[in-house]
């Protein structure tokens, strides 16, 4: 969350929060209204077909139903129909007699019947048709009708539904048939499908569209083609229209079920030409949409390169500002005006601010030299009053040969000191010295403490502060020897490396006196920098030493003190190795 908070909080965000917000229900608004609008362009095309339909759907089944009628009320009444329930054999003249009465009557009353092809009668003791049609006088074509109707009969009589027309997909094409039974004999009525679509054909469905008539498993018995082609379903709802087609050619497709057969009426009105009787607003809002869509793009690109990409720049400059980098600018691009005047005034400020930061710097470290010139000199007339006040005790008892000895190490200790003027000096040079004054207060204390120096060759070049290790050891001659019992102070210097891998060099000072009592632990825990104006001057060292090392190093030094049990007092120094400042 934390990580998502800035972006949140950003002025990009805030943007196109704020444009999105704006264009983007204006845009679904329009979008929704586009689809709103052909949706019910669809609606009203479906539902008008569908009405179409239905009405001539209805007048297909109360012909059929007429038909139905008469092929019932004949097979009851007529009896010529009887006559051919026997075998012909059984009376041969009365049986052609009955058949062309029954011929002579279906032709009659065909003519009550526009809508069909023929009637017929099958008899199937005799394995006879008579079929009165109303097809050219061709007797090719008559001949060919016959055909096909006889081998329907013999195909579908004793196995289909009789009160009901069916679809029959001839040699020569498609039609429908009814077929009832009366004993062994059959009568039917034959329609071809073409017959039945004429008045659909009148209607306009679109230059790809067209009217079909399919079976109850929606096979069509027209236009195999244009179906197969476009890969149109023809299974349709039964109180709306389905969408069907492959690719861009796409079809509204709806019908109607026959209540008299297994056939359905099915019209296909292609959805192109459906949309482009759409109302002239609907067109004008899909332009809007669009419109608004393409100036959503251009203004984001247009706010992105005036007014995002500068402030960008801005944030960059800033961050590198934030992490120590004074070095960053904003170059001079090619921006608005108000742009220029803030990229030129950041730039002026930052250089502002970079020159104030060296001046202050500057100062500080002049301050900081001063301060630690300061102590450095602090340290020299506190051993210069303890080596005069030596030399006059020796003086006093007229030994020649340790004051001699004595100025001997004085002139390499004030040698030392003389140029100890720099913040560091070689730890070698360190050591020496330190040895030069244990021996000075040796002479000054004969046979009252021993000392040891180490001096490991390999870290004897390695810089420290001047008389650092000197002013811990002075420290210890003043608190630890006494005149009752001899010490022994040894200076051990190693390398080791802190949890970070860094080298530090490390310095200890101990001594076999008493230690350092309780109170002064807890007051060098407790206060790390007592004043310097104190009035008995204790630990004046040991704050000038902290002092220094804080000036030269800031943090990363340490002088810590203890006990170390049965020895006495320890004084560790721990500096970082080749990290010196100042």
């Amino acid at each position: 969350m934390r990580k998502i908070q800035p972006y949140v909080n950003s002025l990009r965000f805030k943007f196109f929060a704020a444009v999105l917000v704006i264009f983007v229900p204006l845009v679904t608004v329009l979008v929704i209204n586009n689809f709103y609008s052909v949706d019910v362009v669809r609606n009203q095309v479906a539902q008008s077909n569908k009405n179409m339909l239905g009405l001539y759907m209805g007048q297909i089944d109360q012909r059929l139903e007429e038909v139905d009628k008469y092929l019932a009320n004949t097979l009851e009444s007529n009896l010529s129909i009887l006559d051919m329930e026997f075998p012909k054999s059984r009376d041969e003249d009365r049986y052609n007699i009955a058949k062309l009465t029954l011929f002579s009557t279906l032709r009659d009353d065909l003519g009550y019947y526009p809508t069909l092809d023929a009637f017929y009668v099958y008899s199937s003791v005799n394995r006879d048709l008579v079929i009165s049609q109303t097809l050219p006088d061709n007797f090719e074509a008559r001949e060919m009708a016959r055909q096909e109707m006889l081998r329907m009969v013999e195909s579908e009589a004793g196995t289909i539904d009789y009160s009901r027309w069916h679809v029959w997909n001839g040699e020569s094409g498609d039609y429908l048939f009814h077929l009832m039974k009366s004993g062994n004999v059959y009568m039917g009525a034959w329609i071809g499908s073409d017959k039945l679509m004429v008045p659909l054909n009148l209607i306009d469905l679109g230059e790809s569209g067209a009217a079909v008539i399919t079976t109850e498993d929606n096979e069509p018995m027209s236009h195999d083609d244009l179906i197969e082609d476009k890969g149109i379903d023809l299974n349709f709802p039964s109180e709306s229209y389905a969408i069907s087609g492959e690719g861009r050619d796409t079809y509204l497709v709806m019908g109607e079920k026959s209540e008299r057969g297994n056939f359905n009426l099915v019209a296909i009105v292609p959805e192109k030409e459906i949309l482009q009787k759409l109302p002239y607003l609907q067109r004008v809002s899909s332009i809007i949409s669009v419109a608004a869509v393409l100036f959503l793009l251009v203004f984001v690109f247009m706010m992105r390169s005036i007014f995002l990409k500068p402030v960008k720049r801005i944030v960059i400059a800033m961050r590198k500002l934030r992490d120590g980098n004074w070095d960053s600018r904003l170059d001079q691009k090619p921006t608005s005006t108000e742009f220029q005047i803030v990229n030129e005034t950041f730039n002026r400020m930052i250089e502002e601010i970079h020159h104030l930061k060296i001046n202050v710097y500057e100062e500080k470290l002049n301050h900081q030299r001063a301060e630690l010139k300061h102590l450095q000199l602090q340290i020299n007339p506190h051993f210069f009053l303890n080596t005069l006040n030596i030399i006059y005790n020796l003086a006093t008892v007229k030994e020649f040969s340790l004051i001699q000895e004595m100025s001997k190490c004085l002139v390499s200790y004030f040698r030392f000191m003389f140029r100890s003027s720099s913040y560091f000096v070689p730890l070698g040079d360190e050591l020496a010295h330190t040895a030069n004054y244990l021996r000075i207060q040796q002479l000054r204390f004969p046979d009252m403490f021993q000392y040891r120096v180490d001096k490991p060759e390999e870290l004897l070049e390695q810089e420290v502060p001047p008389l650092i290790v000197q002013t811990m050891v002075e420290n210890t001659i003043k608190y630890a020897v006494n005149m009752d019992e001899p010490i022994r102070i040894d200076v051990e210097v190693a390398q080791a490396e802190d949890a970070s891998g860094d080298s530090r060099l490390v310095i200890h000072v101990k001594d076999t006196g008493a230690g350092f009592p309780d109170e002064v632990l807890k007051r060098l825990a407790l206060d790390p920098e007592p004043q310097a104006e104190s009035e008995s001057g204790e630990q004046i060292g040991i704050w000038n030493a902290r002092r220094r090392l804080r000036l030269l190093y800031q943090e990363k030094a340490t002088i810590d003190f203890y006990n170390e049990a049965g020895r006495g007092a320890v004084v560790r120094i721990e500096i970082p190795m080749d990290k010196k400042t100042g």
